[in-house]
């Protein structure tokens, strides 16, 4: 009963969350296009269909890069910085694994723009799903919180009797780490899937949610 009710309550939460996720604005998560966006709609384009294809959906990388920074090149916070929040470690295994951003420079604009849809498209070709909305969802949960932490809770959503290629009232409620941690990473797909895109529909193709 004592699992029961602890799954209710965040049940319960996460949907509050969500609806927060949605409908508050907060930081790098205004209401509106920021006036530093104008300046990379060209290379996050070009960057997004080179590695995505003409049907690239660049509004959702728009989003995702308002969500991480605020359109801001110098953002810092406590674990990552510049437009895409790279941590030290993503950006060391980024430049890696492509040849082309060997450089590693999370500060530089063009590098950290081509690095976060090359990256989103590497979580999206390892994470298949039941819808492009959840395919999409997967790999930003990914980018925010871990392949590692997904995978766990993918088993613990199977576990439960949910579905593990189901983002959104499946995977997503069955949360294993801390609650802040949980919070932000759940929060981090919806804001982008279903609010923040929609800002830069102009841009290209939004993710259908």
């Amino acid at each position: 009963m004592k699992k029961i009710a602890a799954r209710a309550a965040f049940v319960v939460a996460f949907a509050a969350m969500l609806a927060a996720a949605v409908g508050a604005p907060g930081y790098a998560q205004a209401a509106g296009i920021p006036r530093a966006a104008a300046q990379y709609r060209h290379a996050l384009t070009a960057n997004a269909r080179l590695a995505w294809g003409l049907a690239a959906p660049v509004a959702t990388f728009a989003g995702q890069v308002h969500q991480e920074s605020g359109w801001r090149s110098d953002a810092r916070s406590p674990f990552a910085g510049g437009l895409a929040q790279f941590t030290p470690a993503t950006a060391d295994w980024i430049s890696g694994t492509f040849p082309d951003l060997a450089g590693r420079q999370p500060f530089n604009p063009a590098w950290a723009l081509r690095a976060l849809v090359r990256y989103d498209r590497y979580l999206w070709e390892r994470n298949p799903a039941a819808s492009a909305c959840d395919r999409i969802a997967f790999a930003l949960a990914a980018y925010n919180g871990g392949e590692g932490w997904l995978r766990r809770e993918q088993r613990a959503a199977r576990a439960a009797g949910a579905a593990p290629d189901r983002w959104f009232a499946a995977v997503a409620l069955h949360c294993l780490r801390a609650r802040a941690m949980c919070e932000e990473n759940r929060a981090y797909p919806a804001a982008i899937l279903h609010r923040l895109q929609a800002l830069y529909a102009a841009w290209g193709p939004v993710t259908p949610c």
